[in-house]
């Protein structure tokens, strides 16, 4: 099991707690974690784009001008790929970009980022993270006492006074242990974890 340090909103040590190894001592797997960031990314793709071929443009049913006699190349409509206005060849039409790696593949990424953070010193574990209002100047002071600019915050539940004090924040994103992902942990500089939020994902990556 590994140690992990535990701090108050001053950064002052409380106690200890007692990880999974598995969760903080995964090797670095650069592949997988490519493979889920790439995931992640194409899901987020609308794939709206759509072009239309000759026989989707509207006119050009008439031959332009007959076969023969004029001295012009042939042509049998206006709304050819060669003229002005005409169709698209090969363009992009609507599609789905999402794919879907095995779910061992993506955990063992998700325990590879983590791993990373923590080998890095950049994973902090909180006890909690309590404000006494809804006010961006608390946060903000809590953020310099922890000595952090960026982060990714995990929380356990619903916190409504967190959550809107960091909304504004730039760089700073609160997320549920549900959302927590390879990309947004690569994305931010640390990884801030509530000591019940760490627990829970320990136990969802136990199963």
């Amino acid at each position: 099991m590994a140690k992990v340090d535990v701090f108050d909103i001053r950064r002052q040590k409380v106690s200890e707690m007692e990880v999974d190894d598995r969760l903080l001592n995964e090797p670095e797997r650069p592949s997988l974690i490519y493979d889920v960031v790439r995931m992640q990314l194409a899901s987020r793709r609308r794939g709206t784009a759509s072009t239309k071929e000759r026989s989707f443009v509207r006119g050009g049913g008439r031959k332009p001008w007959r076969q023969k006699g004029t001295g012009r190349a042939r042509a049998g409509s206006i709304r050819s790929p060669l003229w002005r206005g005409g169709g698209t060849v090969f363009g992009p039409h609507p599609r789905d970009y999402s794919f879907r790696p095995p779910k061992k593949v993506r955990q063992a990424a998700l325990r590879s980022a983590l791993s990373l953070k923590y080998r890095e010193k950049k994973l902090l574990v909180l006890d909690r993270f309590d404000l006494e209002e809804t006010r961006t100047k608390g946060f903000l002071a809590v953020l310099k006492a922890l000595e952090i600019k960026s982060a990714l915050i995990i929380i356990d539940g619903p916190d409504q006074v967190l959550e809107k004090s960091a909304r504004n924040v730039p760089r700073v994103q609160v997320a549920k242990c549900e959302g927590l992902n390879v990309y947004d942990i690569l994305r931010y500089e640390h990884l801030v974890f509530l000591r019940s939020s760490l627990e829970r994902v320990e136990r969802n990556l136990r199963a």
